[in-house]
């Protein structure tokens, strides 16, 4: 790597992780997310995977599953392989380098429609405009998306689910309103888990969770208080 990097031990050291020093890194949201599902036999596709925190926690999570990290920034992909070796999960995982948002690419690169039984996604968080940009376009990538990205992010996440497949995204609250228009007609069953920081202050992070197809009713789960 020419960029610096640390090596570092997760989940009570059980997950071995190469990432950059500098830019995105595996945090709590990666770690919330990783456990929204456990004991799933199938195929799990991370979508916007970086450098495989996410894909990788599942693995360990659901040993029954074979993973498939989808990512677009090359020098992410490089991580997401290196972890795979350093964790020895050997074939039981696999990198795509695709634009999930470009149809026509993401099917060519190997990423089908109706391929998993489980999709789970951590994707940019902020508009464009609303925060200073990283000048890195691949860092800038991971935090921010061009208005309406977040919805073709979701309706590309659906695609990939098979019918009755389930879908688990981490997100801020204030984009509730696009994920549950984007999921309008696709995804029922929808249970919204917050996440307040402490007890008492404004829910910092959402986690959803639906079934593709579903016309279950939605629910509110009773909140989560990290400290």
């Amino acid at each position: 790597m020419d960029e610096p990097y640390s090596d570092d031990l997760l989940l009570d050291g059980r997950l071995h992780l190469r990432q950059p020093k500098t830019g995105h890194r595996a945090g709590t949201d990666a770690i919330l997310l990783a456990a929204s599902r456990r004991d799933f036999a199938g195929t799990i596709v991370d979508v916007g995977a970086g450098v495989g925190t996410v894909g990788l926690a599942m693995a360990l999570h659901n040993p029954g599953a074979r993973v498939v990290l989808a990512e677009l920034a090359g020098a992410a992909v490089t991580y997401a392989r290196e972890n795979i070796a350093l964790n020895g999960f050997g074939e039981r995982i696999g990198v795509i380098e695709t634009d999930v948002l470009v149809p026509s690419q993401r099917r060519a690169s190997g990423l089908l429609d109706g391929m998993a039984g489980l999709v789970v996604s951590n994707p940019p968080f902020f508009d464009a405009g609303t925060v200073r940009a990283s000048s890195t376009a691949n860092r800038a990538a991971a935090h921010v998306f061009q208005p309406g990205d977040l919805t073709r992010w979701i309706r590309a996440c659906l695609a990939l689910l098979r019918s009755g497949g389930d879908f688990c995204l981490i997100h801020r609250p204030s984009a509730l309103a696009e994920i549950l228009s984007a999921s309008a007609g696709r995804m029922g069953g929808i249970a919204t888990l917050p996440v307040y920081p402490r007890a008492g202050q404004p829910a910092h992070r959402i986690l959803i969770k639906g079934k593709k197809g579903s016309r279950a009713a939605s629910a509110i789960l009773p909140g989560l208080v990290l400290h």
